[in-house]
């Protein structure tokens, strides 16, 4: 069954490397008994919530800015940590997987956001009153009762934030001590891997993004959510704007291990997609032929339920990634049959007014905002608990075809933007909890984590990934199409910019050229976002978009040209303009501040 090539080999030696390290598990065969605990439980369940927002803070209110950061703390985090309160209370194990990523740590631990988030809901609260009041003139009673209740719940997310102290990140933490959740990590500012043009740019985005997370959690998590699930393996890469010379880069995979991450999620289509590389049984490692899956079925080859170690470069790493399962996570995420999409539920597009509150239900598919109707919360409750049901079915369904195919248990992997739950599914946070119940008391279906699921069920066969993402068409077209293709061409500037002065200045010697090339290396790592492409392929926010792009290239700029002095003339006075750079960029983006150039080797 082996190929003897330079590439088994490879993956032979570096696995027997690792067994002699101590730091392999050993694997039992494909289609052995004691895989599958065939007494009860089918396998475990992986819920992956991905928490992220760009950097906003000083950039803008409303419409777009740090209203954002308001919003998803008290639609979504202040109602999740209330939902893993009440998993704590009732002695129930959510076994959530969180993904916080380092830029929205930084914005959740500012004093800015903890003392603007009571005023923001204080005047989200005044708000509701104004309506009530309105409503009640026009002789609309319902309508001025949810204005009511509006208020009522801003004031309640208010106290709750006072009582935990305005410490997100901090009860996140104690959920984490008391095992509800595992905190993930991911890239400092969402940077977007497989259109990066130097590796030593998504290097710093990965070092970066581990230090601020030790830094805020305490441990340097293992698992690590990988931006928009877009994965790169090692190639000869041609970028797709201004240069077009090919040039080798590493796999995203490298870059992660080698920064200590050991658990990735990606999309199914990249697993389906997957070439076989090698069997993983009992501490070593037997090369595949490329036809393995077409007839090994029993180990289940690329299949979404199944963890796979990845191959690059013909070497094994020390890396598992788990794929989304499709079919459960449109049960949710779907427009056609995800649950958000329920005529009881509230309507996230139509508001009172300007700036308004929601106060219509969904009402029914394809029902104009004109149409819809006012809002029942007592009509939800048999929605929610119908569909957890419904969820939970799904679950069993899946995992027992899945023993039945192969006779091993499965792992479930559902990841999902947690702003969905709670910012544009309102009952969303309610489901989770209706979720965490019945999985509870479930015999076939264990929660777990991420590393727990993969400490439970280890994989056994290891695979080369194509390139991908989990966005629409499953590759790069949202944040690489015609109408962004300038925004690429900045960033390529911008990155060789950048790189050209770490290695030509002596940033390590002369501290006022540290200063303003670390302010630059700040400005790159802002620019990176993958948000700003986002937003305008996605017209969410073309405006906000490009003022931000605009914004980090020209502060770049303006601090690299005074590197640049500074390397043609050290005793060169100031200038003015590169003083006045250096002040807003102290001002405006206060991040990351222990940022350290040595990253960017």
């Amino acid at each position: 069954m082996g190929r003897d090539d330079s590439t088994s080999c490879a993956i032979v030696r570096h696995v027997h490397a690792a067994v002699d390290r101590g730091s392999y598990p050993r694997l039992p065969a494909a289609g052995v008994g004691p895989w599958l605990e065939r007494v009860r439980v089918k396998g475990s369940f992986c819920l992956v919530l991905h928490g992220h927002l760009p950097w906003v803070l000083h950039h803008g209110r409303w419409p777009h800015g740090e209203d954002w950061l308001f919003e998803a703390a008290s639609e979504t985090w202040l109602p999740l940590v209330g939902v893993l309160d009440r998993c704590h209370e009732e002695g129930i194990r959510a076994a959530w997987s969180l993904g916080l990523t380092p830029v929205l740590l930084e914005q959740l631990s500012s004093p800015r956001f903890r003392e603007g988030l009571p005023r923001w809901l204080a005047e989200q609260a005044g708000r509701a009153v104004r309506d009530e009041a309105e409503f009640q003139r026009a002789g609309e009673l319902h309508l001025a009762w949810l204005a009511r209740r509006w208020a009522e719940r801003f004031e309640r997310l208010g106290a709750h934030f006072n009582a935990i102290g305005r410490d997100l990140v901090g009860r996140l933490l104690e959920a984490e001590a008391q095992a509800q959740i595992e905190l993930l990590t991911s890239n400092a500012t969402h940077g977007y891997h497989p259109l990066m043009l130097h590796d030593a740019c998504a290097r710093a985005q990965i070092r970066t993004g581990l230090a601020t997370s030790e830094r805020h959690l305490g441990h340097r998590p293992r698992g690590m959510w990988l931006p928009e699930c877009a994965y790169r393996p090692p190639k000869a890469f041609c970028p797709p704007v201004l240069h077009h010379d090919l040039r080798q880069v590493e796999g995203v995979g490298t870059l992660v291990t080698a920064e200590g991450i050991r658990a990735l999620v990606v999309d199914a289509h990249l697993l389906s997609g997957a070439r076989p590389e090698a069997i993983l049984d009992g501490g070593r490692a037997v090369a595949v032929p490329p036809d393995q899956a077409a007839w090994d079925t029993l180990r289940a080859w690329g299949s979404a339920l199944e963890p796979h170690r990845v191959v690059e470069g013909g070497r094994l790493l020390e890396l598992t990634v788990l794929g989304r399962c499709p079919q459960v996570s449109e049960q949710v995420w779907s427009g056609e049959v995800g649950y958000p999409g329920d005529e009881r539920y509230l309507e996230f597009h139509k508001r009172h007014g300007l700036r308004g509150l929601q106060y219509w239900r969904v009402t029914g598919p394809g029902v104009d905002l004109g149409d819809k109707e006012p809002y029942h919360p007592g009509d939800v409750t048999a929605a929610i608990h119908s569909q957890a049901v419904h969820f939970v079915d799904v679950l069993r369904g899946r995992l027992g075809m899945h023993a039945d195919r192969t006779g091993r248990a499965g792992i479930i992997c559902a990841p999902f933007d947690a702003e969905l739950f709670g910012h544009w599914w309102h009952e969303g946070p309610e489901f989770l909890l209706e979720i965490a119940r019945r999985l509870h008391h479930d015999p076939e279906i264990q929660p777990r984590t991420l590393s727990e699921a993969l400490r439970h069920t280890p994989a056994d066969k290891a695979v080369s990934l194509p390139e991908g993402s989990w966005g629409a068409g499953g590759d790069h077209r949202v944040w690489l199409n015609d109408e962004l293709r300038f925004y690429w061409e900045v960033a390529y500037r911008a990155e060789d910019r950048f790189l050209d002065l770490w290695h030509r200045a002596p940033w390590r010697d002369d501290a006022r050229v540290r200063e303003l090339l670390t302010e630059a290396g700040r400005q790159l790592l802002l620019l990176s976002a993958s948000d700003w492409p986002f937003v305008i392929s996605t017209r969410g926010a073309v405006d906000y978009g490009l003022r931000r792009i605009f914004h980090h290239s020209s502060m770049l700029d303006d601090l690299c040209n005074g590197v640049e002095d500074l390397v043609s003339d050290p005793a060169r006075a100031p200038d003015p303009v590169v003083s006045e750079a250096l002040r807003r960029a102290r001002l405006l983006d206060p991040v990351f501040q222990d940022l350290d150039l040595s990253w960017w080797a």
